[in-house]
Parts: C-alpha cells; sequence; structure tokens
C-alpha cells in the first residue's frame, strides 16, 4: 500500500509515518508538506534515506501538485492543517485558506482517482461542554468556536459532502488533545516541559486554569488512525479520546512536580477569547466496533513525555529558536 501523507513533517503527522514505517515494512509513504512554522524535517531524519519514504515540498491548497501525488497514491491521510487557536484568532486567513480550501483540493484529486481518503479533525468543532455535560461522541452537535474550529468544522462538512454526493470511500475522525514526541513548543505540554527545562520563564496559564482537556497520547493516536484505515467503515466517523480528563493547572502541577520544580514558577495570565472550558470525548464507537482503546494513562504519557524532551534538547531548542528552518530551507528553499 502506498500512503499519501499530509502535513508528515507535523507533530501528528509525523509521529503517524514513524508508526506506519516501523509497523509495515511492505508499505511506502509520500509525504507533502510546505513546511511552515510547524512542519520539521528532523522529526522524519531517519526515513530519509529509506527507499519506502519521500518528500515533497508542496502546498494543498495546489491542485497540480496534489492531483499527481494523489493519482500515484493508494489511500491519503489528510493531517495537514493551522491548528493553533491563539493564531487563528489573530490571523484567520491562512486557515480558512489552509483548512477549507486545501481539503477541497485534496477531496477533488481523490474522486478524479476514486481514491480512499481519511480525514483527521478535532473535538473542537463541537465547541464547548458544561462540567457535567455528556463527552463529545460521533453525534453531538457541531458548535464551533474560533476561527480554527470553525475552519476544521467547514472540512468536516466537505469531506462528508464527498461521500454523500461522490460516494468517495472516506473516513473521519475527531481526536482530543494530542501530546507526547514532537510536539511544537507552542503546544501546552510541551511549552510547559520546555520552559520548566530552560529554567528561565514561567509557565503561562490562562484564566483560572481550570479549563478541562481530554488528553491523548499521540501513539495511541496513531495506532487508531491505523486502525480505521484498514477496518473502519466507509462513510463513518470515529471519536478517538484518552479518558484523560485534567484541568490545566492539574497538568501543570503534574509537570512541576516531575521536574521537581515549585508552583512560584507558575504565572496566571489573562484567559484567552472564546475560550472553551471544558473538552471530553467518548470513544466507545471505535472501541466497540474496531477494538480500540487508549493504552497510555496520562501519568505514564506525561512521564515518557517528559524524559523524551529531556533527551531531545537540542531539537526542541532548534523549534524555539528556529535554528530547525534552516535544515529544509538548503534543500527546499523557503
Amino acid at each position: 500500500m502506498k500512503l499519501l501523507i499530509t502535513g508528515g513533517a507535523g507533530f501528528i503527522g509525523s509521529n503517524f509515518i514513524h508508526h506506519i514505517l516501523k509497523k509495515y515494512p511492505e508499505y511506502q509513504i509520500i509525504n507533502v508538506d510546505i513546511l511552515t512554522y510547524a512542519g520539521n524535517l528532523e522529526n522524519l531524519r531517519i526515513w530519509e534515506n529509506d527507499a519506502r519514504y519521500r518528500f515533497v515540498k508542496g502546498d494543498i491548497t495546489d491542485s497540480v501538485v496534489v492531483d499527481s501525488l494523489v493519482a500515484e497514491s493508494d489511500v491519503v491521510v489528510h493531517f495537514a492543517a493551522e491548528s493553533h487557536v491563539d493564531r487563528s484568532i489573530a490571523n484567520p486567513y491562512v486557515f480558512i485558506d489552509t483548512n477549507i480550501k486545501g481539503t477541497f483540493v485534496l477531496l477533488e484529486a481523490a474522486r478524479k482517482y476514486n481514491k480512499r481518503f481519511h480525514h483527521i479533525s478535532t473535538d473542537e468543532v463541537f465547541g464547548t461542554l458544561g462540567p457535567k455535560d455528556a463527552p463529545f461522541d460521533e453525534n453531538t452537535k457541531y458548535d464551533p468556536r474560533s476561527p480554527y474550529s470553525a475552519s476544521k468544522a467547514s472540512s468536516d462538512h466537505l469531506v462528508r459532502s464527498y461521500f454523500h454526493t461522490y460516494a468517495l470511500p472516506i473516513t473521519l475522525s475527531n481526536c482530543s488533545n494530542n501530546y507526547g514526541p514532537f510536539a511544537h513548543p507552542e503546544k501546552f505540554i510541551s511549552l510547559v516541559i520546555t520552559n520548566l527545562l530552560e529554567g528561565g520563564e514561567q509557565i503561562p496559564v490562562y484564566g483560572d486554569g481550570l479549563q478541562v482537556r481530554d488528553w491523548l497520547y499521540v501513539e495511541d493516536h496513531c495506532k487508531a488512525i491505523d486502525l480505521i484505515i484498514h477496518t473502519g467503515v466507509i462513510g463513518e466517523t470515529y471519536c478517538i479520546g484518552g479518558k484523560s480528563e485534567r484541568e490545566n493547572i492539574w497538568i501543570v502541577k503534574k509537570i512541576l512536580e516531575l521536574l521537581g520544580k515549585d508552583e512560584s514558577m507558575i504565572e496566571y495570565v489573562k484567559d484567552r477569547a472564546g475560550h472553551d472550558r471544558r473538552y471530553a470525548i467518548d470513544y466507545s464507537k471505535i472501541e466497540h466496533e474496531l477494538g480500540w482503546h487508549p493504552e497510555v494513562t496520562l501519568e505514564e504519557g506525561l512521564k515518557k513525555t517528559v524524559v523524551w524532551f529531556q533527551e531531545n534538547e537540542s531539537w526542541w531548542k532548534n523549534v524555539k529558536s528556529g535554528d530547525y528552518q534552516e535544515y529544509y530551507k538548503k534543500q527546499y528553499g523557503k
């Protein structure tokens, strides 16, 4: 099988490439990524000389690039997206362009060649939950509350429309917050860890820090996507969660504990505009139908993630400094 992975130089996409190439020796991967700040080819350096892996620097909104890559692939796994809420508030335009137009261009190519298409989405399309509300599931009404989540909701609707209108063989998954190796230091858990490892910066906590998120270890997420691609029912959506609801301040204090730091490092800052209070995922559908469940507990995952960042200091320091971008500029230009 040959997989076209969009956004494979990013956090979740690169972890998925590692998962596939390690598990399926006979599979091939084409990784197309435009290499924005979130794309980092250092994530995949070990595969550079592997005949099963090929990288293409390209824009998913470019139909010429996309058409040829989809034509030679068996399955499209669509990770590529602008994904940081704060950035979507500051500059929503690029989120509309990449997340909506990019998905449309990919779908058109998949329709042309009748290719299997899996779309990666987020629980943020469902909006926010109260403390006693039932978790999100596949029947939850969409209620996006940021330009980021609205753009992802739009792309979800486009994907489903191609199944109903054109019988395109699609599946879709909505995941909770991912964490783990190769997470960009702008993301919450990796930001906390790297700030503490640097020793100088305070840990910014929005508002009262009581926002609740359901945390999913990235390797568990990759295993779920793998299952959906191979055994998922065409046209269906699967919610993927970590069964790990925790308040943001709990996460910060746990990481402080793991690194032997005290709570004087915490700095409460003004809350984010439109900040969702709680996310939670009911993953019973994928558990009952495909046999998936999260294997890594939050406590275990946080320990593994802290150790990874401790052992890969040069990686995250290069990301924070911007030096990682020099690596691919030499090969692919700006």
